[in-house]
């Protein structure tokens, strides 16, 4: 049992790259982290990681090592969830990070808690781009592709980015009729909250059209604010399909430059490949992509 503790305070370490955060995890002391860490590496004989005093690195050995030891708590966690699962109820606490598009993804969520009762969501909604590990999520939904090797995705739906305006701001200001016209147009521009840099419009433009900017009639950090400013008809603006499909439907917006827009995303929920699927991790992700994703994103 004290070599599964050390192989769990290793794996926890070389996750988080930090003596500090694993402490906190754990509740412990760094030094006290770094103590154990050490005695392990006397045990093996070898060095698991490089430290200087700014951070610290898998040496060769400690990454052979870790892909082992990975290997060895996921086969221990599979066979206690196979002892547990047989009998229990999906149940225990998940801490999720889900987008600021509660438009879509809250029925969902509220459905879930009413099919899950057992189980305790700890919901983060946010649009940066959280640290899944480091900051303990058991998983995140988010755009794009992931990049991080020591996460698994599934991909749950797709969407498309469309340029849109009330039928309102349309008949007074005109229709763009092609990406120069907006130059003349008050635009509601979306800004990326991790980096504070405003999201580009997809716009095809022709060779030899003139260049020029978007005029930044609003900045704003979430798209949820832009969609209830272009449907008062306060400018133009740049949203995901699964945001104006009923506005458009019922005629509150209206998609212009069809012609010259040009964009696919898709939205995927991750999580750590080191953790096993726990019974709650598994209902809420086929949750998910059944109940929600399926009808919501591919229409």
């Amino acid at each position: 049992m004290e070599s599964l503790g050390s192989i769990s305070l290793f794996v926890l370490v070389a996750e988080t790259r930090s003596f500090t955060q694993a402490g906190k995890r754990l509740g412990i002391s760094s030094s006290g982290v770094g103590k154990s860490i050490g005695r392990l590496e006397d045990r093996l004989g070898v060095r698991l990681f490089q430290r200087n005093t700014r951070s610290i690195a898998l040496t060769l050995e400690g990454s052979l090592f870790l892909e082992r030891c990975r290997r060895i708590l996921s086969e221990l966690e599979a066979a206690e969830m196979e002892l547990s699962n047989a009998r229990e109820k999906p149940r225990g606490k998940l801490r999720i990070s889900l987008p600021l598009v509660s438009g879509l993804v809250m029925p969902a969520i509220i459905e879930f808690m009413r099919t899950y009762p057992e189980i305790e969501l700890d919901i983060d909604f946010s649009d940066r781009m959280v640290d899944v590990i480091e900051e303990g999520f058991d998983a995140v939904l988010r755009t794009g592709e992931p990049t991080d090797s020591r996460l698994i995705s599934k991909r749950l739906g797709g969407f498309q980015l469309q340029i849109v305006a009330s039928a309102a701001y349309l008949a007074a200001y005109g229709v763009p009729k092609r990406p120069a016209d907006l130059a003349m147009h008050s635009c509601l521009l979306h800004k990326f909250p991790s980096t504070g840099k405003v999201e580009p419009w997809p716009l095809r433009v022709a060779a030899g059209e003139p260049d020029f900017e978007l005029p930044q009639t609003m900045v704003c950090n979430t798209t949820e604010v832009i969609v209830d400013v272009a449907r008062s008809g306060l400018g133009v603006a740049c949203l995901p399909d699964f945001m104006t499909t009923q506005s458009i439907k019922n005629g509150e917006l209206v998609q212009v430059l069809t012609d010259y827009t040009v964009h696919t995303g898709v939205f995927r929920l991750v999580w750590p490949s080191s953790k096993h699927l726990s019974l709650r991790l598994r209902v809420f992700i086929d949750f998910m992509h059944s109940q929600l994703f399926n009808s919501a994103l591919n229409e």
